[in-house]
């Protein structure tokens, strides 16, 4: 079993290759088509399960190209273990952080990001050194702790895209890298034979087959037929050969990298026009709210935290006796565990804890108001006290 130029005699390594569809690029579309609920799923599943097979995939094939490798039998339960092993560590991974974080309050909201990146990253050493498949353990392990309600989950969120940008801008660059336009217009012809056999017939096939259990009608199967958008992963795919040396490997990663790109121009901007064809988007379900659990910076106001502690003589004070700026607000009051909405006449009690959001503009004002009151009472201001 060998490598050479584009007359592969193991041909399973291109289809491997191109096969994985993009989980970035499905996922961007599909913030914006309001899809049934099904068939989001099946896209988002497909596009996120289906990298883990297609890397342990080329890279046995890569393998057994080299070298002389165990029969069949011996690779195929080599990869059930890689699977069902990587599987098991990813979810153990996220399971038991996402209990830890809970229970376990880190002194800094920076750090949640961190010990979510650290999880992730362990699960994927966890699975190597098990042998077993990494990638599967890392989007496992990110799936479990992305649908968990997580402390100041924004952070994370806007820590993990960041990330993900850093991390695509770095893949593209190399990958421009490795891609030579001087090799590119001697594979067009191969390429184009490559991605209409692969769109027109080997996705529709492959997608009749594997939703026969769903039952989808032919609408939502002709949709995912033509949804699956190809990004950088089968481009990186093609690394694997090349850094194995294989014969012919430098050929294969121009091939694909030229089925990428016009897959990505033809299929990627058609994408809406084509659910609209098909009746496939349900304009009664509206698209998610999209809630942001910290948009102060945008009103340039601050959340401030105040505990009152014992002897303090906020204790008993109302909450209209407060007397805060105008621009500042009482949001809510923790006590005893619970959150509690206040109202004009609610009565501060010795170890509430007081969420207030203010404008930047009068923040000193309603701190020097809060100290005041915990010095003098409500009073304060008559008695000479304004909480310098």
């Amino acid at each position: 079993m060998r490598i050479a130029g584009f007359a592969i005699e193991n041909t399973n390594a291109v289809g491997f290759d191109v096969v994985p569809t993009d989980a970035a690029a499905v996922f961007s579309v599909l913030r914006k088509l309001p899809l049934p609920p099904r068939l989001a799923g099946v896209l988002e599943g497909e596009s996120g399960l289906n990298d883990p097979p297609s890397v342990l995939a080329v890279t046995l094939l890569s393998a057994t190209a080299a070298v002389h490798q165990p029969g069949p039998l011996l690779i195929s339960a080599e990869a059930l273990y890689q699977l069902v092993v990587g599987a098991a560590i990813g979810l153990a991974a996220g399971f038991i952080g996402a209990v830890t974080l809970k229970r376990v309050a880190l002194p800094s909201s920076g750090l949640y990001p961190i010990a979510i990146l650290a999880l992730i990253v362990a699960s994927f050493g966890a699975a190597s050194l098990a042998r077993a498949s990494g990638f599967l353990a890392v989007y496992l392990s990110a799936l479990v702790l992305g649908n968990t309600r997580l402390p100041h989950r924004p952070a994370i969120r806007g820590f993990a895209e960041g990330v993900a940008w850093l991390a695509q801008i770095g893949l593209f660059v190399m990958l421009g890298l490795l891609a030579s336009p001087a090799r590119l217009p001697a594979q067009i012809l191969p390429a184009l034979v490559v991605g209409t056999i692969l769109v027109l017939l080997a996705r529709p096939l492959a997608v009749v087959v594997s939703t026969l259990p769903l039952r989808l009608p032919w609408r939502e199967q002709a949709f995912l037929s033509w949804a699956g958008l190809r990004g950088a992963v089968p481009i990186v795919l093609a690394t694997i050969p090349m850094n194995a040396n294989l014969p012919g490997a430098t050929r294969l990663f121009d091939i694909v990298f030229i089925v990428v790109v016009i897959n990505t121009l033809l299929q990627g901007p058609t994408l809406p026009w084509v659910a609209r064809l098909l009746r496939v988007i349900s304009p009664a379900e509206p698209l998610d709210v999209d809630v942001e659990a910290a948009p102060l910076e945008d009103l340039h106001a601050d959340l401030l935290q105040a505990q009152i502690p014992p002897g303090s003589k906020l204790h008993g004070v109302e909450i209209f006796e407060l007397r805060l700026p105008a621009q500042a607000n009482l949001a809510l009051i923790v006590r005893d565990g619970k959150g509690l909405v206040p109202g004009p006449t609610t009565t501060l009690r010795t170890g509430d804890r007081l969420l207030i959001v203010t404008s930047s503009a009068v923040r000193q004002a309603t701190e020097r108001r809060l100290r005041a009151v915990s010095r003098a009472g409500k009073l304060a201001g008559w008695l000479g006290e304004h909480g310098l």
